[in-house]
């Protein structure tokens, strides 16, 4: 267990230092899951807001081929998988913000049989009481089986003068499920936390 810990802090690591080296820069790729994906792009000319292009690729619908929308921050890394088990691409975006770019959140959109696209809504962290506790961003993603972990470093904030971490970091796991409406959302599986 320690073994596993210690290998999910230092790949998280890595990609927080990734992540950091990506603010400001260009994006433009495009990632598939089977022949179908979405080509993602943003110019990351600000921290403030972007605005991001979404085109789907081997989709059966050419009438929506792109989505245009602004983000508040910058745009740090994108994956695709297949979240709800359905045979067909969903996509994650990563998007970093506040003073320093280090709050997390996940913007998603759903696949709906390659014919077109739904939201996925990710919840806002600071919205639960328990999970908002010690968060001062410095936020992580990691895919792990169709889930999203989530990683941050926990701060002492009895004191607020003088808020420092505790040496924990908190990981938090999503799972995708159905909405109402026929939409989708992120659902909280569990969360832990580790000493460093």
């Amino acid at each position: 267990m320690l073994l596993k810990n210690t290998c999910f802090l230092l790949m998280g690591l890595l990609l927080a230092s990734a992540a950091t080296q990506a603010q400001g820069k260009r994006i433009d790729t495009t990632m598939k899951y089977g022949t179908s994906g979405y080509k993602v792009y943003t110019n990351n000319k600000s921290a403030e807001k972007n605005s991001v292009t979404i085109s789907m690729v081997g989709f059966a619908n050419t009438a929506q081929r792109d989505a245009s929308f602004e983000i508040k921050g910058v745009l740090k890394s994108a994956a695709v998988d297949d979240f709800n088990n359905d045979g067909f691409p969903d996509l994650l975006l990563y998007i970093f913000n506040g003073k320093d770019g280090s709050f997390g959140t996940v913007i998603g959109v759903a696949s709906e049989k390659n014919e077109s696209i739904r939201p996925i809504y990710f919840p806002d962290i600071l919205d639960d009481a328990k999970l908002r506790t010690g968060y001062k961003g410095k936020d992580d993603y990691m895919l792990i089986e169709g889930t999203i972990m989530r990683g941050f470093p926990v701060y002492d904030v009895s004191d607020t003068a003088n808020i420092k971490p505790t040496g924990a970091i908190r990981h938090i796991q999503y799972r995708m499920i159905s909405a109402e409406g026929g939409g989708y959302k992120f659902k909280v599986l569990r969360s832990y936390e580790t000493k460093l």
